[in-house]
């Protein structure tokens, strides 16, 4: 099951959010997701989808800045992670994301290739990227997704019927 990946075109950022509220709609607790992709790929875009369906009404906003916002009020909590200004891996040690993400909770992380051991074994990696450069504001986008082990298999799996 590990290493098994699925392509999900995604025309424009509706439909980027609507992805995103189908994988929060199914998430349960202990699901987390790498988001992978360049700045403005639609990483928080799709962590809005997932904080929409999960039933959290506080906006979801990219935590450049702070790190890690956790967001609360849904049927589950949303940890968001972005890794982006980190230099060394050994710096998230100080977040206790690793802990975190063992929590009962939902987990998606930004930038996870810049602290890689605090994903857990089992995780969803969503790659974004930008189909047509020119277009980068408003242009269709492909969705990756692989997965790592069986609740993140079962969880893409409910969420997108693959």
């Amino acid at each position: 099951m590990s290493g098994e990946q699925e392509v999900w075109p995604v025309p424009d950022a509706a439909a980027m959010q609507a992805l995103g509220e189908a994988l929060g709609r199914a998430a349960r607790p202990g699901c987390v997701a790498a988001l992978v992709g360049d700045l403005g790929a639609g990483k928080t875009t799709l962590a809005q989808g997932v904080g929409r369906g999960l039933g959290i009404v506080a906006p979801v906003v990219s935590p450049t800045f702070g790190l890690v916002h956790e967001l609360e009020g849904g049927r589950l909590t949303l940890l968001h992670a972005d890794l982006y200004r980190l230099d060394d891996p050994s710096e998230a040690e100080g977040l206790g994301l690793e802990e975190r993400l063992e929590d009962e909770l939902v987990g998606l992380v930004e930038w996870p290739g810049r602290a890689p051991e605090v994903l857990p074994l089992d995780h969803l990696v969503l790659t974004v990227t930008i189909d047509d450069p020119s277009r980068a504001d408003a242009g269709p986008r492909t969705v990756r997704a692989r997965w790592t082990g069986p609740v993140a298999a079962r969880w893409w799996q409910e969420a997108c019927g693959g």
